[in-house]
Formats: structure tokens, sequence, C-alpha cells
């Protein structure tokens, strides 16, 4: 079965791509919205991430992948899950919200039509052209298949 990929957004004051880096794995724990749960309950280990800085920056600005799939939340005992994330690589140069609304290939992307959600699935054809966009290369480790 081939990966899939997906947007999760955070808010670079609370945890940042850098503090990914840093931490080199992190619980994606704390999503309290059903259709971003059911995103993060669909993953499965090895897909990838685009790291999105909301709020501050609004850009892609970091490539991680799947390394924990669905599992209870930590912070909560109610019916909500995490999966646990690695980086890969940061992108060469971030590729801004302007930018994604401007580039006509992206206009159907999910975190412009359904800009509230923090977890999202991107088509591989929108990566291939946020990766263009962010002037980076794929990372072997995250390869499709």
């Amino acid at each position: 079965m081939s990966k899939r990929a997906w947007l999760v957004k955070s808010e670079p004051y609370k945890y940042s791509y850098a503090d990914l880096v840093r931490d080199g794995r992190a619980t994606w724990d704390g999503v309290r919205n059903y259709e971003a749960r059911n995103n993060l309950r669909a993953m499965r280990a090895g897909d990838l991430l685009l790291y999105y800085h909301s709020n501050e920056g609004k850009a892609v600005v970091g490539l991680a992948q799947v390394a924990r799939e669905a599992h209870q939340d930590p912070t909560t005992t109610d019916d909500w899950s995490a999966v646990e994330i690695t980086p890969l690589a940061p992108l060469a140069a971030p590729v801004n919200l302007a930018t994604i609304k401007a580039t006509p290939a992206l206009a159907g992307m999910s975190l412009l039509r359904r800009s509230r959600l923090s977890v999202v699935e991107v088509s591989w054809p929108e990566v291939d052209v946020i990766l263009k966009l962010g002037r980076t290369r794929l990372p072997k480790a995250a390869r499709r298949r």
C-alpha cells in the first residue's frame, strides 16, 4: 500500500518545527475536533507529514513522518487519539499561505478548504508542488512506497 501524506498545524510558540528537530520525536496530541481525530486514526507509520506553522508565519516549514500510529491521547481519558512523529527535513524555503493560495495547482488543497482543521490529508501532487516551491527534495525515508 502506498503511503499517504498529511498536513499538521502547530503554532510555533507552542511547538515549532525546530522543537520537533531538537526533541527528535513528539506525541501529536491535544486534537479536539472529530474530523481531525479521524485523520489521526487514518495515519500509518511512515506516512509523510507537512509541518505547518499556524497563526505566526503561516507556512509549511518542514517534513516529518508518522512514527507510531494512533493511540489514546495521553492528555485525556476521553475518546481522543494521538500519534507520534519524527522530523525528516526542514524546507529550504518555507511555503507561506499567500503562495499556497496564489498557486493554481494548490487551489483544492484541504488547508484552504478546511482551514480550521489542524490535521488534513494532502494529495501527492500537492506534496510535489509544495516541495518544488520549498526547493526541497523528498528524503528517501519518505518515498511514497
